[in-house]
């Protein structure tokens, strides 16, 4: 059976009566299951089990639940899931290319792809075709429901099978393409049938594409190609080549303009010096070269001087191509091979995890314009010379930075705010929108007292019943949160518990903890400041970085790591990025677990016990 194809648009599909999904890049899928057995065939119409048993192997796991609902047949996107929005297209072509059964079934034990099924076509043998994309998609998530499967894409879930969700509204979902960096989206006329080997006009695939300022080095005579390039200091740097998206007369003036400035020429190919400057939109690098490029104007302000490899990469990580960055060469650590673009690219990585917790927070920044080889600076004002995308908020006469976006958050980058300080509860609400434990030891050498205090405090939540998430300080300690509903609770309410912990880690350890707030008192013990969090204080973002030796990050954890083990010195801006990478974020469920906490009968019994001792 041959697929259902989406139409390439370059303009929005924003229509009545659409919906929206992400696009995943990998290998379209059409999976079988019937009396026959499982198949899963590419829209080629090879089969793809051999190559990825592990699809076959989570099925038949789940065959008692799938039973009732055989022969079934599902349309989908298979994928290496790197992110909720984004897959990798990379890691899936390699998996493609794999020739040894044993590292196909290595590969699918420690990296397992995943079908990200967008279509039902075929239910309890009942085809579905003739029925709207309406209808298939209700029908396909009451199928996920009552196989009691999530319903949101986790690359960290070990659900192989996987809900492309619809959105109804286009921008809902594009800001959450760019913010995540994938593919683009397929927008779906929601009355549409399913059509057979069709590339319908009833889908449009709009796609998230990257633009590169580049200067022509070659034409080949035999295909039609351009080849283009930048510089990558002095050298010219080869990027790829462009065919598509000419118009005849652009593609004719241009091969024209090459004929004419030839300065050497072969069997093959005519060769110009860097010159003709173009703008190429193209989907990603892949293999060292731009991935689906399309020529998309030619640039007659520009000069091959200003199409440098530096730009290339910020563009290619779709930094705002608007928002300039001021010497990306600085190195900013003395120990550590760390330049200003590698700091504003690591803040456009781990931008998806921590402006969730920078929204409409106020924000204290701490700056270093000489890197870590001068003085750093508070800044709570937001300084005059901001632009006009960066929104405030003003308290007590000081006019907060409200870091709401992407852009925000690159543009204080390029000022070198290195820490990103926030409040506890946003401007929305007075009262705390989280409790946060900030257990932090004499020094470095006394992290176990972190630890120990962290897996104290941990029993005492579980017995409560309480959702908690930890990180580390990025410094020398640990952070512990739990999630509040907005509005719902005081400074005053969440002081009574704060304490209440506080208290029972000095009784149940008094020579490694103490409530003393004088240091000189403390005897070498680790503080536990309860008093820290209440309003006006603030506590470091997560995946926010620190202005110290070892360029430490503020790392969210996974319960099960915190044990003798841990070492605060690995997580780094570097370590942070490959645990997203390989782990995905701890924090993932965080927003989820506001709404149920079960905080206000553990706040109840603390009242009653306070009104007792008074």
């Amino acid at each position: 059976m041959k697929p259902m194809l989406p139409t390439l648009t370059f303009e929005q599909p924003v229509r009545p009566g659409w919906v929206y999904e992400v696009k995943y890049d990998g290998f379209r899928a059409i999976l079988d299951w019937d009396a026959n057995g499982i198949e899963l065939t590419s829209r080629n119409g090879k089969t793809l089990l051999p190559q990825f048993p592990e699809i076959k192997q989570f099925l038949l796991k789940k065959e008692a639940a799938f039973k009732p609902f055989l022969p079934l047949q599902l349309d989908g996107e298979l994928v290496s899931l790197e992110n909720p929005f984004k897959a990798n297209f990379s890691a899936i072509q390699l998996r493609g290319r794999l020739k040894s059964v044993k590292k196909m079934v290595e590969q699918a034990k420690n990296a397992p792809c995943r079908l990200m099924v967008f279509d039902l076509l075929k239910l309890s043998g009942k085809p579905l075709y003739s029925l709207s994309f309406k209808e298939r998609k209700q029908e396909l998530l009451h199928l996920f429901k009552l196989l009691e499967f999530d319903l949101n894409p986790d690359p960290a879930n070990d659900q192989l099978l996987q809900l492309v969700t619809a959105y109804d509204h286009f921008q809902e979902l594009w800001e959450k393409v760019v913010l995540f960096d994938s593919e683009g989206i397929v927008a779906k006329n929601d009355q549409s049938p399913w059509e057979e080997g069709k590339r319908s006009l009833q889908w449009l695939k709009y796609k998230n594409w990257k633009y590169v300022s580049c200067f022509v080095t070659s034409y080949d005579k035999t295909n039609g190609y351009f080849f283009v390039s930048v510089y990558k200091g002095k050298q010219i740097h080869e990027i790829g080549q462009v065919l598509f998206g000419f118009k005849p007369e652009e593609k004719q003036a241009l091969e024209q303009i090459i004929k004419q400035n030839t300065t050497s020429e072969d069997q093959q190919f005519i060769y110009v010096e860097p010159a003709i400057c173009l703008e190429i939109k193209y989907l990603e690098l892949y293999d060292f070269q731009l991935r689906e490029p399309h020529f998309d104007r030619f640039r007659f302000d520009l000069e091959p001087k200003n199409c440098t490899y530096e730009k290339f990469i910020f563009r290619q990580k779709n930094l705002p191509e608007d928002l300039e960055i001021t010497h990306p060469d600085k190195p900013l650590w003395d120990k550590l091979t760390i330049q200003k673009a590698d700091y504003i690219l690591y803040l456009r990585a781990v931008s998806p995890y921590m402006l969730p917790f920078l929204t409409n927070r106020l924000l204290t920044v701490i700056r270093f314009p000489h890197g870590m080889f001068g003085e750093a600076f508070y800044q709570k004002n937001c300084p005059d010379y901001a632009p006009d995308f960066v929104e405030t908020h003003k308290v007590d006469e000081i006019k907060y930075i409200l870091c709401n976006n992407l852009k925000t958050l690159i543009w204080l980058g390029n000022q070198l705010a290195i820490e990103f300080h926030v409040s506890f509860h946003t401007i929305y609400s007075r009262g705390p929108s989280e409790i946060v434990f900030d257990l932090d030891p004499p020094s470095k050498e006394d992290f176990p007292m972190a630890v120990k205090a962290a897996v104290l405090i941990k029993e005492v939540l579980d017995q409560f019943h309480l959702i908690s998430f930890i990180k580390t300080s990025g410094n020398k300690g640990l952070q512990i949160y739990l999630p509040l509903p907005e509005g719902k609770f005081t400074f005053a309410d969440t002081r009574l518990f704060t304490r209440f912990i506080a208290e029972y880690l000095v009784s149940k350890d008094s020579d490694s903890f103490t409530i003393e707030r004088m240091k000189k008192q403390r005897g070498g013990r680790l503080y536990v400041d309860y008093v820290q969090h209440g309003e006006g204080k603030t506590i470091i973002a997560p995946y926010s970085l620190r202005g110290n030796e070892h360029g430490g990050a503020a790392t969210p954890l996974f319960w099960e790591e915190v044990n003798e083990q841990l070492d605060p010195n690995v997580f780094t801006m570097e370590n942070a990025l490959i645990r997203l990478k390989k782990l995905g974020d701890p924090f993932k469920n965080y927003f989820k677990a506001k709404e149920i906490q079960p905080f206000a009968p553990i706040l109840e019994v603390l009242k009653q016990r306070a009104t007792k001792k008074g």
